[in-house]
């Protein structure tokens, strides 16, 4: 990790003061629980505060009996889902991602696999976009060169970082994080961190 930060702070110097100022790098990939629980976990997350998808991906769990199954998940009414707080897209997107892991499972071991090789497989599910796949990259596989351009607190990052009047585009913000390479996720998490 020190061999990252060295890299950073000495590819971007503006980076590097927000890596003074943040500190030490925590963020750790999720290594309990599963792929479907990982998944899962995003789609409830997606355009929610923290607190609130939290509340609603506690309940989710609980009606499956305290252990994210896809079977389990397939089994529930559309109303439980709902009445735990899902939109009608999340149940939708819930559903087609628990069907896609009983017909077929993503595999343990994805180190074979690409980042964009593995974002066309995430993204062929309902529910899971490009974002998704770079946070279940990032947040449960560890991969260290992702850079979630389309990110809003990225692109929020990217404007503080260097003084911008307006938010940079997905395609500015790739421009701008090839100095980050190849720790464009460590960046990324200094980034999040700045606008805490």
């Amino acid at each position: 990790m020190q061999a990252a930060i060295d890299h950073l702070t000495a590819a971007d110097p503006a980076l590097g003061e927000v890596i003074r100022r943040v500190g030490p790098y925590t963020l750790t990939p999720a290594e309990e629980g599963t792929h479907f629980d990982a998944l899962l976990r995003s789609i409830v997350y997606q355009q929610l505060s923290g607190k609130a998808a939290a509340t609603i991906h506690g309940r989710v769990i609980a009606l499956m009996g305290g252990c994210p199954d896809p079977e389990a998940l397939l089994a529930l009414a559309d109303e439980a889902l709902r009445g735990a707080g899902l939109s009608r897209q999340k149940v939708a997107a819930t559903r087609a991602l628990a069907e896609r892991f009983v017909q077929d499972p993503l595999p343990a071991d994805v180190s074979h696999l690409s980042d964009e090789q593995l974002i066309k497989a995430l993204s062929s599910i309902r529910g899971i976009g490009r974002w998704s796949a770079q946070m279940f990259m990032m947040f449960r596989l560890g991969r260290l060169d992702v850079l979630p351009d389309a990110d809003l607190g990225i692109q929020k990052g990217v404007m503080r970082l260097d003084n911008l009047d307006a938010m940079p585009s997905p395609k500015q913000v790739v421009a701008r994080g090839q100095v980050w390479r190849p720790y464009a996720t460590i960046a990324s998490w200094y980034l999040w961190r700045s606008l805490d």
